[in-house]
């Protein structure tokens, strides 16, 4: 990570909470800049444009939810929510509104240290988003499928923490999609002469690399959630891909390293796929690229000559 890797901006009212913050991702190199309301901090993402941003939810003037829409305008700083609401439908509206996270007040300050490392192993867009840039709303918006926190005492940020350094920049990505079940049909995706990195499937076009999605000619724009979703279903083709397996590739982590998921992480899946229909122009009812699965999951829908 060069210097710039290592900002963030920490929107926060609690004074004690912002100084645990600090002392949190100071520990791991951060440099840290601080704000006690939503306008401030929007204006220091703004003014720092930090890799982490760190967001309280209840907050004088604007709350945390319309901060963070405000700030994926123009940035695309990994977003954390902090927020003592735990409900399910908050976790939602704070994950629609352009957050990467959302873990719930009291938190451990070891699992948000582990949460920020599993995030920045995320791939970033192609290139960072530029203010004034009238596609960067929709180009920065990045949401990822996370489950809220279990509460503990805060107090557990100790001197032995200090040994934590955020991931450098090459750390590898996380896992890559498992190969296909045997005996499983496969779509083979098509690309055409000189569109090699291509993968094709009924006039959907995605480009991994450039991270990409044309369809029927077409560019549509995805957050970086919803991409990575529509990729890892391309690239599974025929095979199955359950809601919890899904969940847990979007956090970056894979059967091997975890196996808790929540309700409220599946019911994120569903919300990221229901966005992804509607810009890809699908009807759920008669899809043309992704197929439910009732009761498991999702898969590429047949080939045209299938």
């Amino acid at each position: 990570m060069t210097a710039r890797d290592r900002v963030a901006v920490i929107i926060e009212d609690d004074a004690d909470i912002r100084r645990l913050l600090e002392q949190v991702l100071e520990q791991g190199g951060f440099e840290t800049h601080s704000a006690g309301n939503g306008l401030e901090g929007v204006e220091k993402v703004r003014r720092y444009r930090p890799t982490l941003t760190t967001l309280d939810v209840s907050m004088p003037g604007i709350d945390g939810f319309e901060a963070a829409k405000r700030i994926r305008a123009f940035s695309d700083t990994y977003l954390i929510m902090l927020t003592a609401r735990t409900d399910e439908i908050d976790t939602l509206m704070g994950l629609e509104s352009g957050a990467d996270d959302y873990i719930a007040k009291p938190f451990r300050p070891r699992e948000l240290r582990a949460r920020i490392d599993a995030m920045l192993r995320r791939p970033r867009l192609a290139a960072s988003v530029e203010e004034g840039d009238p596609s960067a709303g929709s180009a920065a918006s990045a949401l990822s499928a996370s489950v809220p926190a279990q509460s503990a005492d805060t107090a557990d940020a100790t001197a032995s923490d200090a040994s934590w350094q955020a991931p450098s920049s090459s750390t590898p990505p996380g896992p890559t999609t498992p190969p296909p079940t045997p005996g499983a049909p496969a779509v083979v995706p098509a690309t055409a002469p000189g569109d090699e990195g291509w993968i094709e499937h009924r006039g959907l076009r995605v480009e991994p690399d450039m991270r990409l999605v044309v369809v029927d000619g077409e560019e549509v724009e995805l957050t970086r959630t919803e991409f990575d979703l529509l990729s890892l279903i391309i690239s599974s083709r025929r095979r199955v891909r359950s809601k919890a397996d899904l969940a847990l590739e979007l956090r970056g982590e894979s059967y091997v390293t975890s196996y808790y998921v929540s309700d409220a992480d599946k019911r994120a899946v569903e919300v990221h796929l229901a966005n992804l229909r509607r810009k890809l122009g699908e009807n759920a009812s008669q899809p043309r690229w992704i197929e439910t699965v009732r009761g498991v999951g999702y898969r590429l829908t047949a080939d045209d000559g299938a």
